[in-house]
């Protein structure tokens, strides 16, 4: 049995869901792709290879088992892309919530739920098909819940637009205790630089008090200064457009004070361990290329 508990996004990590780049799959045709980072790749004839993708993954496996992490893994599908666990649930307080994703990416979750089904089935929750919403949207911190999403008319145009105001709406009715707050991302299909694809591609919290965050992801300056305020300008590391690019916001922490990083993000690992933190450092640049990092290839179960 798996009782999930998710107060915010730096307790004590005891159970996760790790990703898997077995099987992959071949590289996309260009119309296939789900992001303009991905199609950049796919042009330039870089699209990441699956064997290194796999050595990228077991390196962070190999993290979680340094502290007695419980590790769940998906069951393998052929020929599909199964990383980014984050995308595909969530989990808020003691409810894991299956998210509403591209329908062609249905079986991703269909390949996780031997791990939903060791929770109680009270406790696992499905939104309506309107409502739009995915993990990396979603962040949980303590009393509040920030999630990403995108208000413009043109909603519908956009794939890398993956939560709408209706999966905003039924967070708050889910949690009535809780403080929702929405950001409105700055969203591109071609340019990966202006392209928020999750609000942890531009904002993340870590420790107890301090952030990750980069202005030009958010469409409204004034969501933007509410974070900033809200953390406090000298608790908040501010990533530029390239850094953004990298993911240097999608680090994960497996404690308050342990954080894995990518290794080329030599600002912000130097500013970490600066802060206090413990960084343990991997090779994440491949899995990058598909404009999602650590916290995307994640979906945590269980936290202090």
């Amino acid at each position: 049995m798996i009782i999930p508990h998710i107060k915010n996004e730096t307790g004590r990590l005891r159970a996760v869901v790790l990703g898997t780049a077995e099987s992959n799959g071949p590289t996309p045709n260009l119309e296939d792709a789900y992001d303009p980072k991905s199609a950049e790749h796919i042009k330039a004839g870089t699209y990441p290879l699956e064997a290194d993708m796999i050595l990228e993954m077991e390196a962070v496996a190999t993290v979680f088992k340094k502290y007695d992490v419980k590790v769940y893994r998906p069951k393998i599908i052929k020929d599909c892309n199964q990383i980014f666990s984050r995308d595909i649930g969530f989990v808020i307080d003691n409810i894991f919530i299956k998210a509403n994703i591209l329908p062609n990416r249905e079986e991703e979750l269909d390949a996780i739920q031997h791990v939903i089904d060791q929770i109680d089935s009270n406790h696992v929750l499905r939104p309506p098909e309107s409502v739009h919403i995915e993990g990396g949207d979603v962040i949980v911190w303590n009393d509040h819940v920030f999630i990403g999403t995108y208000r413009e008319p043109d909603y519908a145009n956009y794939i890398v637009a993956r939560t709408n105001m209706e999966g905003v709406s039924y967070i708050k009715a889910l949690f009535p205790k809780k403080i929702v707050k929405s950001f409105n991302l700055r969203k591109s299909q071609t340019n990966p630089r202006d392209n928020a694809l999750h609000l942890d591609c531009c904002f993340q919290p870590i420790g107890r008090d301090k952030a990750i965050l980069h202005k030009e992801g958010f469409l409204v300056d004034e969501e933007y200064d509410w974070l900033l305020n809200f953390f406090g300008i000298d608790n908040c590391f501010i990533i530029s457009k390239d850094e953004m690019y990298d993911m240097n916001s999608n680090v994960f922490s497996i404690s308050e004070d342990i954080i894995i990083s990518e290794r080329n993000f030599k600002r912000l690992n130097s500013w970490l361990r600066k802060q206090g933190f413990t960084v343990e450092e991997v090779t994440y640049a491949e899995i990058a290329k598909q404009e999602g990092l650590l916290r995307c290839s994640t979906l945590p179960l269980i936290r202090d």
